[in-house]
């Protein structure tokens, strides 16, 4: 595993990048436990801080509807290291996991609710939204799954001592919403004292509401997803992550972060030419479909 080298800069933020994946990667000490039709992955024959993090995206999306429970919580039977999901805000106010900025492709919402002018998460209230079916397009057996809350995915991955990776999806549609998720934050325990333990981090596309969010909590992780050009890094410092598609980094690239005391995960890989690609290119943490699939290839490895 690549060893990142100390900042040739004594910023705040890469100091912080290190230090919360070390807390993310010494905190994950679930024991396997058998999901449905998928293996458990094996203990990793390696110090976890030896080797990059796993990160279901949306969940174990591959096998069960994204930004459910059934994903997230099969995620964690498949000792995850982070449980990657999306947060958006009702129209009353309440954050809930959803990908897309309208609830038409994974839901039931245009059977439940027909002929309305607007099926935008942000023009339905949280009383509508737990009524609709999450599950049915994905899997009959997932019929009756539901959009979770926040503060629900929280409470779950605080149980099962995981962690969590959320993305803020097209936060500029939703004012305030950095600032509402951090009250979350603090008051579930992720956030003492004003320090991150690393269980929880933060990213988004949207460079200007992490750059709030690092307002609001300096001590809070928090990621940027694409690929600023290395002329932009010098301006970014306040960042810990920078978070490419897979597709859109190189072995060069990664070094550059690395030099710049940043930290990289990747997405969304999902097959082992892929993973073993990007994990060549140094990446701290693959951002996966399926989980399983990525322990695999650690182990395999070595």
């Amino acid at each position: 595993m690549f060893t990142r080298p100390s900042l040739p800069r004594g910023t705040i933020g890469g100091m912080r990048a290190n230090s919360s994946r070390r807390a993310v990667l010494a905190a994950v000490a679930a024991a396997p436990v058998m999901a449905a039709g998928v293996s458990a992955a094996p203990a990793p024959a390696e110090a976890a801080s030896e080797r990059p993090l796993v990160i279901a995206h949306r969940g174990a999306s591959h096998y069960a509807p994204e930004n459910t429970m059934a994903a997230f919580d099969l995620a964690m039977d498949l000792r995850s290291d982070l449980v990657e999901t999306d947060v958006q805000r009702t129209k009353d106010g309440v954050l809930v996991l959803v990908h897309d900025t309208d609830l038409k492709r994974t839901t039931n919402i245009e059977q439940r609710y027909p002929g309305r002018r607007s099926y935008a998460v942000k023009d339905t209230t949280w009383a509508e939204i737990k009524t609709l079916d999450a599950g049915s397009w994905k899997a009959a057996k997932y019929r009756g799954e539901r959009i979770p809350t926040l503060s629900s995915l929280v409470r779950r991955v605080k149980e099962r001592r995981s962690g969590l990776l959320l993305e803020l999806k097209s936060p500029s549609l939703y004012p305030g919403i950095e600032q509402q998720i951090d009250r979350i934050f603090r008051a579930s325990g992720f956030v003492s004292y004003g320090r991150a333990t690393g269980k929880v981090q933060v990213q988004s596309f949207d460079f200007t509401s992490m750059k709030r969010y690092h307002a609001i909590d300096p001590w809070m992780p928090v990621g940027l997803l694409g690929r600023p050009y290395r002329w932009e890094l010098d301006d970014l410092t306040w960042a810990d992550q920078v978070n490419p598609n897979y597709l859109a980094s190189d072995a060069t690239y990664v070094r550059d972060l690395h030099a710049q005391g940043f930290v990289s995960y990747t997405w969304t890989v999902n097959d082992e030419i892929g993973m073993n690609m990007v994990l060549d290119r140094g990446h701290d943490g693959i951002i996966t479909n399926r989980p399983d699939l990525a322990h695999s290839v650690l182990l395999t490895r070595g």
